[in-house]
C-alpha cells in the first residue's frame, strides 16, 4: 500500500486531522474535543483543532488517561490515516522517561485493585502518584 505525504511546502493541515492521521488520537472526533478542551498545546498556546500545523511544529499533546503529556514534534504531514509503523515516521516523540514512569505507576496503581471508594492511604498514594504530594 502506498501512502502520500503532503508536499513540506503546504500551507499545512488541520491540528485535529493530523493528530488522528498519526494515530494519536483514536478517531478525528476525539481528537478535535481534545483540542477544544485546550489540551493541546504549541509553543505554550493552546490551539484549536482547526489550527493549521505544519512540520518542525512541537506539540503538548494530553494522554488518554493518566498524568502527563507527550511532547511530539511534527516531522512531516499525511493525507490520509495509514499504520502505525508509517505514522511514527512521520513525528518524534520528545517525551522524557519520567512521564512515561508516572503513566507506568498510574496504570499499576489502577490495576492493583483500586476498587470502589480509595481509603485514606490510597487517596495519598493516587496524590502522590499525579505528584500532589512529595
Amino acid at each position: 500500500m502506498q501512502w502520500r505525504m503532503i508536499s513540506p511546502m503546504s500551507d499545512g493541515m488541520r491540528t485535529d486531522k493530523w493528530l488522528w492521521a498519526v494515530r494519536l488520537a483514536k478517531t478525528r472526533g476525539i481528537a478535535a474535543e481534545t483540542c477544544a478542551a485546550g489540551k493541546v498545546k504549541r509553543s505554550g498556546h493552546v490551539i484549536k483543532a482547526s489550527t493549521t500545523i505544519r512540520p518542525g511544529d512541537v506539540l503538548h499533546i494530553p494522554f488518554p488517561a493518566g498524568p502527563g503529556a507527550r511532547v511530539i514534534e511534527v516531522k512531516s504531514l499525511l493525507e490520509k490515516r495509514v499504520g502505525a509503523p508509517e505514522a511514527q515516521l512521520c513525528y518524534s516523540d520528545l517525551t522524557s522517561k519520567d512521564v512515561f514512569e508516572a503513566q507506568d505507576q498510574w496504570h499499576t496503581a489502577k490495576r492493583e485493585g483500586m476498587k470502589g471508594r480509595p481509603t485514606k492511604k490510597n487517596r495519598r498514594d493516587i496524590d502522590h502518584i499525579h505528584g500532589f504530594l512529595d
